[in-house]
């Protein structure tokens, strides 16, 4: 990894998730002491950052600095997590943790400064030929929510974008994924793209398929669904998966026209990688492709599933030297 000017000093990195807070210490060009963390164990962030920092055992690795991606909007000083409770002062946290300089950004804009740097072995492509030089690059990606972001070049630089298009509304193209939408109405007053294209978006698919069928649901969580959806061992399960691929597909191809994405689009987030060849097999890449006049447009857009193992580290190293969205408290 690049390294910059002070990169002798010990530099914390986290990748906060609503499920999961993963921690590391970046010295010399390289990560070290990794280590997950379940955000549900703490009370707050500055709590489980501390209890990382002392089962280091080691005072010379204590940070100077810190680089936090966080699962939601970051619009000031006051962070608050979108599908976790955590909430918390930037300012008050860097003072908190003995910090000189503490940066905060949204964990897919993290994932968007990395995307230029991940291996390309560690990148399954699905569909289209070659991505366009220097060309928009678009980013999705179902977690426990669904990230949202991009990077835009512009006079030699790429621009990481910082937004929430995961709560954009869900679009439909069938009457089967109008009458799943329908049901979901009941639920939510809104219903976004997270609520079907995460974690929780496969339980829902999950209850609202069996309510609009008259079949008996039962309580599973979302590796329950994907499990049994890629074993075939439940029909309803099993499209529940082909439906969420193929909302996913009309939703990436939404994002990759409206950035004109033609430097190609990212899929990260947890969810996707596991679902192996049944997600090259699906009709992700026909609704991605689905646009009427804009079907060749697409076309040649290739798509690529991240396979690269805590990616968001990646733009995180660069966050210290790298400008972009952020907030930042320095001593």
């Amino acid at each position: 990894m690049s390294t910059g000017p002070h990169d002798s000093k010990p530099r914390l990195i986290a990748d906060i998730g609503a499920t999961n807070a993963r921690f590391a210490i970046f010295l010399r060009g390289a990560v070290l002491h990794e280590n997950t963390l379940a955000c549900a164990d703490y009370p707050n962030l500055a709590d489980a950052v501390q209890f990382y920092l002392r089962e280091l055992g080691d005072a010379s690795l204590y940070p100077v600095e810190a680089a936090l991606a966080i699962a939601g909007p970051i619009q000031g000083d006051v962070v608050v997590m979108t599908n976790h409770p955590w909430r918390f002062s930037v300012s008050a946290t860097r003072k908190q943790l003995s910090l000189e300089r503490l940066i905060v950004l949204n964990d897919f804009t993290a994932l968007a400064m990395a995307i230029r740097h991940l291996p390309r072995d560690e990148l399954e492509r699905v569909g289209g030929t070659t991505e366009t030089a220097d060309a928009a690059v678009a980013l999705l990606g179902p977690g426990t929510g669904l990230g949202v972001s991009g990077l835009i070049p512009t006079q030699g630089q790429w621009i990481p974008l910082q937004g929430e298009g995961g709560h954009v509304t869900l679009p439909v193209t069938t009457e089967r994924e109008n009458e799943i939408v329908t049901h979901l109405r009941r639920q939510f007053t809104h219903v976004s793209a997270e609520r079907a294209l995460s974690g929780p978006g496969l339980v829902n698919l999950y209850h609202a398929i069996c309510a609009i069928d008259g079949k008996p649901s039962a309580a599973l969580t979302p590796p329950d669904v994907t499990r049994l959806g890629l074993e075939e061992n439940d029909p309803v399960c099993r499209e529940v998966l082909q439906v969420f691929c193929a909302l996913l597909g009309t939703v990436a191809g939404n994002l990759a026209l409206t950035l004109g994405a033609l430097g190609g689009l990212y899929i990260g987030g947890g969810i996707v990688s596991r679902f192996g060849k049944f997600f090259a097999a699906s009709s992700f890449r026909e609704r991605f492709e689905d646009k009427g006049r804009y079907a060749n447009y697409l076309a040649p857009v290739p798509a690529y599933v991240i396979h690269t193992e805590k990616p968001a580290f990646v733009g995180l190293v660069r966050a210290f030297d790298t400008p972009g969205p952020r907030w930042e408290a320095k001593g």
